[in-house]
Formats: structure tokens, C-alpha cells, sequence
């Protein structure tokens, strides 16, 4: 199967560490599919700078593809992470740099190849999707974003993805049928610590947390959604589906950034890296 990450990208910078980490929900995707096996690849803009060199050369080590990766003049796009003493990241300053961008022919006409395409609210394309679906099927990832948002993207996304942290059976489930009337046929809520819902051809199944230790939260629903596509596309049921994806996204947690690959930052209390 063939996935492509589609969108944004950025340097996740951890201040406490002085280190930067690559990262972004369209890179993490991409990433993360290909570590379960998929063959993946990333379509977006990365800076001239520094930090744009080590997304480029964490996602070669990682084997994705970047044949259509543009490379803009100017700073990528980064994100400061502080990590509270529970593992939970809180962001602060954050800068897109260049990494806004709209798929053109060449690339719609790429992404034909593809079995899905990922992306995001993260990404800034809400104004391709239309495009995008029409190239091959889509994944969005909605994470809090309201229904008024979601709305007007349904009806052109296969996989839809919403975070609602601390939400209840009921409402998750609302939220899932109310989706699937608006077109996609995979419905994914994740509710933080009370683990995910997972509704797809009329089965709906809760899937529980993995107890694990954590060292970083930081890419879990990235990773988390990634394990379940690769799983769905697969042929698996949903039920086994959620819980490869559970266990793999409790995995990723025990780990410092998105996916690893750290580098060090000159200052960790300065703006963007040159």
C-alpha cells in the first residue's frame, strides 16, 4: 500500500533539552506508515535552514519518499515543546515559515499512485481537499477543530480524525454518526486517556489506552492514526486494527519526539534556527 503525508511540517524545539526533533501530523504520518510497513512518502515545503536540512534527512533515514518535497528560501516551520513532569507537552511560540503551499497538477497527478493521502487542519489545505479526492482517497485530521469547520471537508475525506479529549461514550459515538452522514466510512475519535473510538462499516469499537511509562506524548495520535490506517488497508477488523495501533502508539510514547532523530539547537531561547 502506498500512503502520503501531505502538508505541514516542523522542527519540534524542546527548550529543557536544547534539542530539536522533526516532526509535523503530515511527516509523523508518513513516517509512522512506513516504520508499519507501508510505502510512504511526505508532499510539502521545507525552509533553508538548518532545520529544514534535518526533517529532509530524518525522513530519508526513515525511508520516505520526498520526490515532490519543495525546498523554499527561508526559515522552516518550527513549534516550542515544553513537557510538563507527567510527559504532557505544552506548545508556546510557533512559526509556519514557508512551509505553506498548494498541490499543483503534477502533484494531484502523482498522488493518483497513492492509496490514501494524509493530511490536515494543521496543513493549511482546506481549500484543496476538493483536489485532493479527486487525486485518490483522503485522511483528515481534524483534531479539536469545531463541527462548522469539519463540516464543508467531510464529504470529500474516506478517514476522518477528531480529537475530543475527555469525552464520553455517548458523545463520541454522536460525533462518529454524525461524520458518517457526512460521507467518511472510517470515524476515528481519540479521547485522550480514555482511548479511542474507531467506527467503520457500521462496527464501532472502543479501544482502551496501553498502560505505559511515558517519556513524551508528543506524535501518540500521529503515531496512533498511522498504525490504524496501515492496519485498515490491510484488510484487518477494526477491532484488531485499534488495539495494533494502541500498542503501537504506547510504544512511541516511551520515546523523546514525534519519532526520534534529535539534534542539537544552538539557543534553545531564541526564535526560529537559522
Amino acid at each position: 500500500m502506498r500512503i502520503c503525508g501531505v502538508g505541514d511540517n516542523v522542527v519540534d524545539r524542546y527548550p529543557q533539552r536544547g534539542l530539536m526533533y522533526p516532526g509535523g501530523n503530515a511527516v509523523n504520518v508518513a513516517v509512522h506508515a512506513a516504520r508499519c510497513g507501508a510505502e510512504a512518502a511526505y508532499l510539502g515545503v521545507l525552509g533553508t535552514d538548518e532545520a529544514g536540512g534535518h526533517i529532509r534527512g530524518a525522513l530519508d533515514a526513515e525511508g520516505v519518499g520526498t520526490d515532490r518535497v519543495r525546498t523554499a528560501d527561508g526559515p522552516n516551520a518550527y513549534a516550542t515543546v515544553h513537557l510538563d513532569a507527567d510527559g504532557d507537552r505544552h506548545f508556546t511560540a510557533t512559526d509556519e515559515g514557508v512551509s505553506r503551499f498548494t498541490p499543483d497538477d503534477a502533484d494531484l497527478n502523482w498522488l493518483a499512485g497513492f492509496d490514501l493521502a494524509h493530511t490536515g487542519d494543521c496543513s493549511r489545505l482546506e481549500h484543496a481537499v476538493p483536489f485532493l479526492a479527486r487525486a485518490c482517497p483522503v485522511s483528515y485530521d481534524f483534531s479539536n477543530r469545531s463541527w462548522s469547520y469539519a463540516a464543508p471537508l467531510l464529504p470529500y475525506v474516506r478517514y476522518a480524525v477528531f480529537s475530543r479529549p475527555g469525552a464520553g461514550d455517548r458523545e463520541a459515538a454522536a460525533l462518529a454518526e454524525a461524520a458518517h452522514r457526512s460521507g467518511p466510512g472510517t470515524v476515528v475519535v481519540t479521547r485522550g486517556s480514555l482511548g479511542a473510538l474507531v467506527s467503520r462499516d457500521g462496527v464501532s469499537h472502543l479501544q482502551p489506552v496501553m498502560p505505559v511509562e511515558v517519556v513524551d506524548t508528543l506524535g501518540a495520535g500521529d503515531s496512533f492514526v498511522a498504525r490504524l490506517l496501515v492496519a485498515l488497508l490491510d484488510g484487518a477488523p477494526v477491532p484488531s486494527a485499534a488495539a495494533q495501533a494502541a500498542a503501537y502508539a504506547a510504544e512511541v510514547c516511551t520515546h523523546e519526539g514525534a519519532f526520534g532523530h534529535p539534534r542539537v539547537f544552538s539557543d534553545p531561547h531564541t526564535a526560529p534556527v537559522r
